[in-house]
């Protein structure tokens, strides 16, 4: 990807995750990225079109990584969950513009070609993430579970914390300035929670 199509994809998700895609101007875009118009035109065509350029480049990264997550024979199911958490808790919190996007901007917009295209990128993610459970339980490691609910246990959970800050700010008696100390805090805390729920939702044992 050039420098000047990725420094237009960041400019365009600041402005998106602060103001909303309908609140966003391809003007606003090319006056944050000092760029012309033409330039945005030329890279993207349009504002739908650079904000599926934008999901695809966040995405994108993510998918790989879980299908070579899925297909490594190295890692036991257990591990291959836990890396599963770790990935997706530091995806989120690293890219809290683009989740805010997702999550808050996104279920509000009209453009069905956008809402198909997140659809089909989570159904990919999911469908690798089964792969990871279907192999778990045939090892007799992971007893049977609903594999699209415990997907969404865990999105949901991350969800609620990274929209919840001011209550765990409150919580860890933190100033709310101090962002990098509540990360500290709260990424540990967060992980450990998610791989001990899962080892006990998923723990063949647990299922006899």
């Amino acid at each position: 990807m050039s420098d000047k199509r990725a420094h237009i994809l960041d400019s365009a998700e600041i402005l998106f995750a602060e103001k909303g895609f309908d609140g966003t101007s391809v003007r606003d875009i090319a006056g944050h990225a000092n760029v012309n118009l033409a330039m945005i035109s030329y890279y993207f065509g349009s504002k739908e079109k650079l904000l599926a350029s934008l999901i695809e480049h966040r995405a994108g990264y993510t998918r790989g990584i879980i299908e070579e997550l899925a297909k490594d024979e190295s890692l036991t199911p257990f591990e291959k969950i836990d890396k599963l958490i770790d990935l997706y808790v530091d995806k989120i919190f690293n890219n809290s513009r683009f989740h805010c996007i997702v999550t808050t901007h996104l279920p509000t917009m009209q453009s069905d070609e956008i809402k198909g295209m997140m659809a089909d990128i989570k159904f990919m993610n999911l469908e690798q993430i089964k792969k990871i459970i279907i192999d778990g339980q045939k090892k007799k490691v992971f007893g049977k579970v609903d594999m699209e609910l415990t997907v969404a246990s865990i999105m949901g959970t991350i969800t609620q914390v990274t929209s919840s800050k001011a209550l765990y700010y409150r919580i860890f008696n933190i100033e709310k300035s101090n962002e990098e100390l509540y990360n500290k805090k709260l990424i540990p805390k967060l992980k450990t929670h998610l791989k001990q729920l899962l080892r006990a939702h998923l723990s063949f044992n647990h299922h006899e």
